[in-house]
């Protein structure tokens, strides 16, 4: 068998494509695009964001943010606001053709064309690290994306981030049952 490395780097199947969005001072809201990051506890979610982004200075000020799961319908605006800036550029989100509506648990905005919104309230925040500890207060989903009370993946078409290529894939197929299949090896 033979193998190539790529030394040290932030390479990993799957990377989510989460958007973080908050409101400034004034109540504008902004939205990032982020890979970097997953669960890290029962009721906890954990990102690496540097500090100069728009996004973080609002989070800092408001103490909460929202994560939204980017979905395959809207992978252009995902991707936008992952690429322009929210300090240079004012109305980003209108830009993407991205709503919002106020989170009524924390103080930041829920993005209403993404179907999973994760409502956040800042835990803790390192500029040094650019390590961000949010407790997740609740998680949303658009009823549109379920089937018979569940969340139907197929209707959500949650992306991935393909760091070796820098290409986004679709999640969807079922291969197994968690909790269950690996019975039959016991």
């Amino acid at each position: 068998m033979s193998r190539k490395s790529f030394g040290a780097q932030p390479l990993s199947y799957p990377q989510a494509v989460y958007i973080v969005a908050t409101y400034d001072e004034n109540g504008k809201p902004d939205a990032m695009n982020a890979a970097w990051g997953g669960i890290s506890d029962t009721n906890e979610l954990t990102l690496c964001l540097s500090a100069g982004h728009k996004t973080v200075k609002n989070l800092q000020k408001t103490g909460a943010f929202t994560v939204s799961m980017g979905d395959a319908p809207h992978v252009v605006a995902c991707d936008y606001v992952g690429l322009e800036s929210g300090n240079k550029v004012d109305n980003k989100l209108e830009k993407a053709g991205f709503t919002v509506t106020p989170s009524v648990l924390v103080n930041a905005p829920v993005i209403n064309e993404l179907a999973i919104c994760l409502e956040c309230r800042v835990k803790s925040y390192s500029p040094e690290t650019g390590l961000l500890c949010g407790e997740i207060v609740n998680v949303s989903v658009d009823e549109a994306a379920m089937t018979d009370g569940k969340v139907d993946v197929e209707k959500v078409a949650p992306i991935v981030f393909d760091p070796f290529n820098h290409t986004y894939h679709i999640l969807g197929h079922k291969v197994g049952d968690a909790f269950h299949d690996g019975a039959a090896l016991k």
